[in-house]
């Protein structure tokens, strides 16, 4: 994956090889595909993003995110974390359930109590807008969606690569700063909390310092402030 995609003499590989990071991150935080359980039982998965981390000048590490459990087993335990809540009956005489959500929401406005979930998906409409980019149709969400957050900070990363420079880059820095920085420490957060999280406790750790090392390079380059 990496070695194919990081081609071309016009090409900045640094930002290329970030932007591969962030869109394989948006791919592990979907609902397990059979390529992806591939990916992590063989040990691909830390091997390639390995790979592309060390192409950029940020210095972080890919912890464990090799798995042992079986396809099903993989899905059950995303399911678990990030899609299921949990329901009790509080009165069984009257059936009266007490629920709640995942306790690992997908989604930044659950992490952002100072602001409203309609204040925090519209500015995302806005910004995906501004790029001519629109949720498919066939996999409709939330325009605060982790894996739709991550597909764009990917997104901006590459037009830095090839395309744009330090206007993409800026880009990213302030998108850094509105959302995907909330977003990524909040999910990180609830992971390390929870117990069996298995491959996704790895994923969280890598989450949170790829998106945190990224933020504090482009303050650094474009701001002079880490």
């Amino acid at each position: 994956m990496a070695a194919t995609e990081l081609a071309g003499d016009d090409i900045d590989l640094d930002a290329a090889a970030r932007g591969i990071v962030y869109r394989t991150l948006a791919q592990a935080f979907r609902h397990p595909t059979a390529e992806l359980h591939g990916l992590a039982a063989s040990g691909d998965l830390a091997a390639e993003l390995a790979q592309c981390l060390d192409r950029t000048a940020l210095g972080v590490s890919v912890p464990e995110l090799r798995t042992d459990d079986d396809y099903e087993t993989l899905a059950a335990r995303y399911n678990d974390l990030f899609e299921l809540g949990y329901s009790e009956y509080t009165d069984r005489t009257d059936g009266s359930l007490s629920a709640e959500g995942p306790p690992v929401p997908l989604y930044e406005s659950k992490y952002r109590p100072d602001q409203s979930w309609n204040d925090v998906n519209l500015d995302l409409a806005r910004a995906y807008d501004y790029y001519g980019l629109e949720i498919d149709a066939d996999d409709r969400d939330n325009h605060d969606a982790l894996r739709y957050e991550l597909e764009f900070a990917g997104y901006l990363a590459r037009r830095e690569a090839a395309v744009d420079g330090t206007a993409a880059a800026a880009a990213r820095l302030d998108f850094h700063d509105r959302h995907l920085g909330h977003a990524a420490a909040g999910v990180a957060g609830r992971l390390a909390d929870e117990p069996g999280t298995g491959v996704y406790g790895g994923l969280g750790t890598l989450l949170e310092a790829f998106v945190r090392a990224d933020r504090n390079d482009l303050a650094a380059r474009l701001e002079g402030d880490g």
